[in-house]
Protein backbone atom coordinates (compact mmCIF):
# COMPACT_ATOMS: atom_id res chain seq x y z
CA UNK A 1 0.00 0.00 0.00
CA UNK A 2 3.15 2.19 0.85
CA UNK A 3 4.40 1.87 -2.64
CA UNK A 4 0.78 2.52 -4.27
CA UNK A 5 0.73 5.52 -2.70
CA UNK A 6 3.40 6.58 -4.82
CA UNK A 7 2.43 5.05 -7.78
CA UNK A 8 -0.83 7.16 -7.47
CA UNK A 9 0.77 10.01 -5.52
CA UNK A 10 -0.53 12.21 -8.83
CA UNK A 11 -3.77 10.96 -9.01
CA UNK A 12 -5.31 13.72 -7.12
CA UNK A 13 -3.12 16.21 -9.18
CA UNK A 14 -2.20 17.92 -5.79
CA UNK A 15 -5.06 18.88 -4.54
CA UNK A 16 -5.31 19.43 -0.39
CA UNK A 17 -6.13 16.35 1.79
CA UNK A 18 -8.88 16.87 4.15
CA UNK A 19 -10.05 13.53 5.01
CA UNK A 20 -7.94 9.67 4.86
CA UNK A 21 -10.30 6.99 5.96
CA UNK A 22 -9.08 3.74 7.20
CA UNK A 23 -12.08 0.71 6.09
CA UNK A 24 -13.43 -1.34 3.51
CA UNK A 25 -12.78 -4.15 6.50
CA UNK A 26 -11.45 -4.25 9.55
CA UNK A 27 -7.87 -2.51 9.37
CA UNK A 28 -7.60 -1.54 13.08
CA UNK A 29 -6.30 -5.27 13.14
CA UNK A 30 -2.46 -4.42 11.94
CA UNK A 31 -2.00 -2.06 14.85
CA UNK A 32 -1.36 1.73 16.05
CA UNK A 33 2.35 1.71 14.35
CA UNK A 34 1.32 0.73 10.77
CA UNK A 35 -1.34 3.20 10.55
CA UNK A 36 0.72 5.89 11.50
CA UNK A 37 3.65 5.04 9.04
CA UNK A 38 0.35 5.32 6.21
CA UNK A 39 -0.12 8.40 7.58
CA UNK A 40 3.40 9.30 7.39
CA UNK A 41 3.48 8.16 3.84
CA UNK A 42 0.56 10.34 2.58
CA UNK A 43 2.14 13.41 4.47
CA UNK A 44 5.24 12.88 2.26
CA UNK A 45 3.43 13.04 -1.29
CA UNK A 46 0.50 15.21 -0.05
CA UNK A 47 -0.08 18.34 1.38
CA UNK A 48 -2.31 16.54 4.18
CA UNK A 49 -4.37 19.80 6.21
CA UNK A 50 -3.42 20.36 9.88
CA UNK A 51 -7.10 19.48 10.64
CA UNK A 52 -7.89 16.81 8.47
CA UNK A 53 -10.15 14.05 9.91
CA UNK A 54 -8.63 10.90 10.02
CA UNK A 55 -11.08 7.58 10.45
CA UNK A 56 -10.02 4.33 11.66
CA UNK A 57 -12.96 1.98 11.42
CA UNK A 58 -12.58 -0.89 14.32
CA UNK A 59 -14.15 -3.74 15.43
CA UNK A 60 -15.14 -3.76 19.32
CA UNK A 61 -12.88 -6.77 20.32
CA UNK A 62 -9.93 -5.01 18.94
CA UNK A 63 -10.30 -2.15 21.15
CA UNK A 64 -9.23 -3.14 24.39
CA UNK A 65 -7.02 -0.87 26.66
CA UNK A 66 -3.20 -1.42 24.75
CA UNK A 67 -4.75 -1.16 21.30
CA UNK A 68 -7.01 2.28 22.63
CA UNK A 69 -3.21 3.56 24.25
CA UNK A 70 -1.36 3.50 21.43
CA UNK A 71 -3.67 4.89 18.79
CA UNK A 72 -3.72 8.03 20.86
CA UNK A 73 -0.30 7.91 20.07
CA UNK A 74 -1.38 8.51 16.53
CA UNK A 75 -2.98 10.99 14.77
CA UNK A 76 -6.15 9.01 14.33
CA UNK A 77 -8.60 11.65 15.64
CA UNK A 78 -12.27 9.82 14.80
CA UNK A 79 -13.16 6.36 15.70
CA UNK A 80 -15.96 4.27 13.97
CA UNK A 81 -17.12 1.76 15.53
CA UNK A 82 -18.80 -1.49 14.24
CA UNK A 83 -21.54 -1.67 17.16
CA UNK A 84 -24.32 -3.48 15.15
CA UNK A 85 -26.11 -4.83 18.24
CA UNK A 86 -25.96 -4.15 21.82
CA UNK A 87 -27.59 -7.66 22.42
CA UNK A 88 -25.40 -10.95 22.55
CA UNK A 89 -28.13 -13.23 21.03
CA UNK A 90 -28.50 -10.81 17.54
CA UNK A 91 -24.61 -10.41 17.39
CA UNK A 92 -23.96 -14.27 17.77
CA UNK A 93 -26.63 -14.21 15.21
CA UNK A 94 -24.76 -11.95 13.08
CA UNK A 95 -21.09 -14.02 13.48
CA UNK A 96 -19.68 -10.78 14.75
CA UNK A 97 -16.45 -11.80 16.63
CA UNK A 98 -17.54 -9.31 19.35
CA UNK A 99 -20.13 -9.72 22.18
CA UNK A 100 -22.34 -7.55 23.90
CA UNK A 101 -20.16 -6.34 26.74
CA UNK A 102 -17.22 -5.75 24.61
CA UNK A 103 -19.65 -3.27 22.38
CA UNK A 104 -19.69 -1.29 25.32
CA UNK A 105 -16.33 -1.63 26.90
CA UNK A 106 -15.26 -0.18 23.81
CA UNK A 107 -17.47 3.05 23.60
CA UNK A 108 -16.09 3.69 27.15
CA UNK A 109 -12.53 3.19 26.91
CA UNK A 110 -12.51 5.07 23.50
CA UNK A 111 -14.42 8.60 25.23
CA UNK A 112 -11.77 7.86 28.62
CA UNK A 113 -8.90 7.85 26.65
CA UNK A 114 -10.05 11.20 25.07
CA UNK A 115 -11.60 10.71 21.82
CA UNK A 116 -14.85 12.44 21.62
CA UNK A 117 -15.43 11.94 17.66
CA UNK A 118 -16.86 8.79 17.29
CA UNK A 119 -19.27 7.31 15.08
CA UNK A 120 -21.27 3.86 15.67
CA UNK A 121 -22.76 1.83 13.30
CA UNK A 122 -26.64 0.11 13.93
CA UNK A 123 -27.97 -2.96 12.08
CA UNK A 124 -31.79 -3.16 11.78
CA UNK A 125 -34.43 -5.22 10.13
CA UNK A 126 -33.38 -8.43 10.53
CA UNK A 127 -35.85 -10.94 12.51
CA UNK A 128 -34.38 -11.20 15.59
CA UNK A 129 -34.72 -7.70 16.37
CA UNK A 130 -37.69 -6.84 18.20
CA UNK A 131 -38.82 -3.31 18.01
CA UNK A 132 -38.15 -3.24 21.98
CA UNK A 133 -34.92 -4.29 21.36
CA UNK A 134 -34.35 -1.84 18.52
CA UNK A 135 -35.44 1.27 20.53
CA UNK A 136 -32.83 0.00 23.22
CA UNK A 137 -29.95 0.11 21.06
CA UNK A 138 -30.52 3.53 19.81
CA UNK A 139 -31.32 4.83 23.56
CA UNK A 140 -27.51 3.30 24.53
CA UNK A 141 -25.98 5.19 21.38
CA UNK A 142 -28.08 7.96 22.63
CA UNK A 143 -26.88 7.98 26.60
CA UNK A 144 -23.39 7.44 25.94
CA UNK A 145 -23.30 10.67 23.94
CA UNK A 146 -21.91 9.13 20.76
CA UNK A 147 -21.77 12.10 18.12
CA UNK A 148 -22.65 10.35 14.86
CA UNK A 149 -24.73 7.04 14.18
CA UNK A 150 -24.83 5.20 10.77
CA UNK A 151 -27.74 2.98 10.69
CA UNK A 152 -28.12 0.38 7.80
CA UNK A 153 -31.13 -2.21 7.44
CA UNK A 154 -29.88 -5.70 6.79
CA UNK A 155 -29.30 -7.22 3.72
CA UNK A 156 -28.75 -10.46 2.46
CA UNK A 157 -26.03 -10.80 0.03
CA UNK A 158 -26.04 -13.51 -2.87
CA UNK A 159 -23.59 -16.76 -2.28
CA UNK A 160 -23.53 -16.34 1.52
CA UNK A 161 -24.24 -18.68 4.35
CA UNK A 162 -27.15 -16.00 5.14
CA UNK A 163 -28.59 -16.37 1.74
CA UNK A 164 -28.28 -20.18 1.82
CA UNK A 165 -30.03 -20.39 4.85
CA UNK A 166 -32.94 -18.38 4.30
CA UNK A 167 -33.51 -20.20 0.78
CA UNK A 168 -33.46 -23.38 2.74
CA UNK A 169 -35.85 -22.63 4.91
CA UNK A 170 -33.41 -22.39 7.84
CA UNK A 171 -33.72 -18.80 8.72
CA UNK A 172 -36.80 -16.30 8.18
CA UNK A 173 -36.37 -13.64 5.01
CA UNK A 174 -35.91 -9.73 5.93
CA UNK A 175 -39.38 -8.27 6.45
CA UNK A 176 -39.53 -4.42 3.92
CA UNK A 177 -42.41 -3.76 6.84
CA UNK A 178 -40.14 -4.36 9.51
CA UNK A 179 -37.19 -2.36 8.19
CA UNK A 180 -39.47 0.61 7.28
CA UNK A 181 -41.01 0.70 10.80
CA UNK A 182 -37.97 0.45 12.39
CA UNK A 183 -36.14 3.45 10.44
CA UNK A 184 -39.06 5.47 11.01
CA UNK A 185 -38.59 4.73 15.02
CA UNK A 186 -34.79 5.66 14.38
CA UNK A 187 -35.61 8.74 12.77
CA UNK A 188 -38.00 9.93 14.89
CA UNK A 189 -35.92 9.03 18.23
CA UNK A 190 -32.46 10.69 16.76
CA UNK A 191 -33.83 13.34 15.65
CA UNK A 192 -35.65 14.22 19.38
CA UNK A 193 -32.39 13.62 20.58
CA UNK A 194 -30.58 16.35 18.61
CA UNK A 195 -29.20 14.81 16.08
CA UNK A 196 -29.46 15.88 12.00
CA UNK A 197 -30.60 13.55 9.59
CA UNK A 198 -28.16 15.11 7.05
CA UNK A 199 -28.16 11.65 4.99
CA UNK A 200 -30.47 8.58 4.74
CA UNK A 201 -28.45 6.39 6.73
CA UNK A 202 -26.06 8.82 8.88
CA UNK A 203 -27.19 11.20 11.68
CA UNK A 204 -24.85 13.58 13.79
CA UNK A 205 -24.83 16.44 16.61
CA UNK A 206 -24.44 19.87 15.16
CA UNK A 207 -21.00 20.16 13.69
CA UNK A 208 -20.38 16.36 13.97
CA UNK A 209 -20.96 15.38 10.32
CA UNK A 210 -18.29 12.68 8.61
CA UNK A 211 -16.61 15.16 6.43
CA UNK A 212 -14.90 12.56 4.51
CA UNK A 213 -18.18 11.15 3.50
CA UNK A 214 -20.27 14.09 3.44
CA UNK A 215 -16.92 14.77 0.42
CA UNK A 216 -18.04 11.37 -1.28
CA UNK A 217 -22.07 12.72 -1.42
CA UNK A 218 -20.77 16.57 -2.39
CA UNK A 219 -18.86 14.61 -5.60
CA UNK A 220 -15.12 15.52 -4.29
CA UNK A 221 -12.34 13.53 -6.04
CA UNK A 222 -10.81 10.84 -3.81
CA UNK A 223 -8.08 8.09 -3.88
CA UNK A 224 -8.43 4.80 -2.75
CA UNK A 225 -5.86 2.55 -1.83
CA UNK A 226 -5.48 -1.36 -1.53
CA UNK A 227 -7.19 -4.55 -2.94
CA UNK A 228 -10.47 -3.52 -4.63
CA UNK A 229 -10.10 -0.03 -3.50
CA UNK A 230 -12.36 2.62 -5.90
CA UNK A 231 -11.25 5.98 -7.12
CA UNK A 232 -12.79 9.24 -8.42
CA UNK A 233 -11.75 12.20 -10.04
CA UNK A 234 -14.20 14.12 -11.43
CA UNK A 235 -13.88 12.52 -15.06
CA UNK A 236 -12.74 8.83 -14.68
CA UNK A 237 -13.36 5.90 -11.78
CA UNK A 238 -10.84 3.51 -11.60
CA UNK A 239 -11.22 0.47 -9.32
CA UNK A 240 -8.56 -1.68 -8.12
CA UNK A 241 -7.70 -5.63 -8.36
CA UNK A 242 -9.69 -7.88 -6.21
CA UNK A 243 -7.31 -10.65 -6.17
CA UNK A 244 -4.71 -9.72 -3.16
CA UNK A 245 -1.58 -12.03 -4.86
CA UNK A 246 -2.55 -10.58 -8.41
CA UNK A 247 -2.44 -7.11 -6.57
CA UNK A 248 0.42 -7.34 -4.68
CA UNK A 249 2.34 -8.57 -7.96
CA UNK A 250 0.94 -5.27 -9.99
CA UNK A 251 2.79 -3.53 -7.30
CA UNK A 252 5.81 -5.39 -6.94
CA UNK A 253 6.09 -4.91 -10.84
CA UNK A 254 5.51 -1.30 -10.25
CA UNK A 255 2.23 -0.73 -11.83
CA UNK A 256 -1.12 0.84 -10.80
CA UNK A 257 -3.25 -1.85 -9.86
CA UNK A 258 -6.48 -0.76 -11.39
CA UNK A 259 -9.05 -0.63 -14.29
CA UNK A 260 -9.98 3.07 -15.33
CA UNK A 261 -13.53 4.21 -17.07
CA UNK A 262 -13.64 7.86 -18.70
CA UNK A 263 -17.28 8.99 -17.13
CA UNK A 264 -19.87 9.83 -19.59
CA UNK A 265 -21.84 13.11 -18.91
CA UNK A 266 -24.92 10.85 -18.32
CA UNK A 267 -22.84 8.91 -16.26
CA UNK A 268 -21.92 11.77 -14.07
CA UNK A 269 -25.48 13.02 -13.45
CA UNK A 270 -26.27 9.49 -12.42
CA UNK A 271 -23.79 9.74 -9.85
CA UNK A 272 -25.14 13.58 -8.83
CA UNK A 273 -28.53 12.67 -8.73
CA UNK A 274 -27.51 9.40 -6.60
CA UNK A 275 -25.15 10.83 -4.14
CA UNK A 276 -26.97 14.15 -3.67
CA UNK A 277 -30.88 13.04 -3.33
CA UNK A 278 -30.08 11.48 0.34
CA UNK A 279 -28.93 14.06 1.57
CA UNK A 280 -30.04 16.73 3.60
CA UNK A 281 -28.49 19.32 0.89
CA UNK A 282 -30.28 17.65 -1.69
CA UNK A 283 -30.29 18.02 -5.51
CA UNK A 284 -29.45 21.71 -6.60
CA UNK A 285 -31.05 22.04 -10.12
CA UNK A 286 -29.32 25.32 -11.11
CA UNK A 287 -25.73 22.99 -10.49
CA UNK A 288 -27.68 20.34 -12.81
CA UNK A 289 -28.05 23.41 -15.67
CA UNK A 290 -24.99 24.81 -15.08
CA UNK A 291 -23.00 21.26 -15.08
CA UNK A 292 -25.00 19.17 -17.70
CA UNK A 293 -26.77 21.53 -19.44
CA UNK A 294 -30.75 22.90 -19.66
CA UNK A 295 -31.69 19.64 -21.19
CA UNK A 296 -30.24 17.51 -18.48
CA UNK A 297 -32.44 19.67 -15.91
CA UNK A 298 -35.60 19.60 -17.56
CA UNK A 299 -36.27 15.89 -18.24
CA UNK A 300 -35.29 15.74 -14.31
CA UNK A 301 -38.06 17.98 -13.45
CA UNK A 302 -40.42 16.53 -15.61
CA UNK A 303 -39.19 12.81 -13.72
CA UNK A 304 -39.90 14.67 -10.59
CA UNK A 305 -43.34 15.39 -10.86
CA UNK A 306 -44.52 11.72 -10.18
CA UNK A 307 -43.06 11.62 -7.02
CA UNK A 308 -44.15 15.45 -6.28
CA UNK A 309 -47.48 14.88 -6.79
CA UNK A 310 -46.89 11.68 -4.32
CA UNK A 311 -45.42 13.56 -1.35
CA UNK A 312 -42.29 11.68 -1.70
CA UNK A 313 -40.23 15.02 -3.20
CA UNK A 314 -39.88 18.31 -1.77
CA UNK A 315 -38.60 21.51 -4.18
CA UNK A 316 -37.69 24.90 -2.59
CA UNK A 317 -35.84 27.11 -4.28
CA UNK A 318 -34.12 25.22 -7.10
CA UNK A 319 -33.39 22.43 -4.32
CA UNK A 320 -34.70 18.85 -4.31
CA UNK A 321 -34.92 16.69 -0.66
CA UNK A 322 -36.64 13.61 -0.15
CA UNK A 323 -39.89 14.10 2.16
CA UNK A 324 -39.80 12.19 5.31
CA UNK A 325 -42.02 9.34 3.58
CA UNK A 326 -39.65 10.03 0.20
CA UNK A 327 -37.03 8.20 2.00
CA UNK A 328 -38.42 5.48 2.66
CA UNK A 329 -38.10 4.91 -1.10
CA UNK A 330 -34.72 6.78 -2.21
CA UNK A 331 -33.01 4.39 -4.06
CA UNK A 332 -36.14 3.43 -5.84
CA UNK A 333 -36.82 7.40 -6.42
CA UNK A 334 -32.51 7.78 -7.61
CA UNK A 335 -33.06 4.67 -10.00
CA UNK A 336 -35.90 6.57 -11.46
CA UNK A 337 -34.44 9.98 -12.38
CA UNK A 338 -31.31 8.08 -13.77
CA UNK A 339 -31.07 9.40 -17.38
CA UNK A 340 -29.56 6.58 -20.27
CA UNK A 341 -27.77 7.67 -22.71
CA UNK A 342 -28.57 5.91 -26.30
Amino acid sequence: MHQELRLQKDYLQKQKIDTIYFGGGTPSVVGAAEIQKLVDTISSLHHVDANAEITLEANPDDLDTAAVKLLRQTQVNRFSIGIQSFYEEDLLWMNRAHNAQEAEAAIKRVQDAGFENITADLIYGYPLLTDTKWKSNVQHIIEYGIPHVSAYSMTVEPRTALAHFIKSGKQPSMNDSQSAEQFVVLIEMLTAAGYEHYEISNFAKPGCHSRHNSNYWKGVSYLGIGPSAHSFNQETRQWNIANNVKYIETITDNRIPAETELLSTSDRFNEYIMTTLRTAWGVDLNKIESDYGSDYKNLLQQNLKEFTDKGWILTTENIVTLSKEGKLFADHIAAELFINET
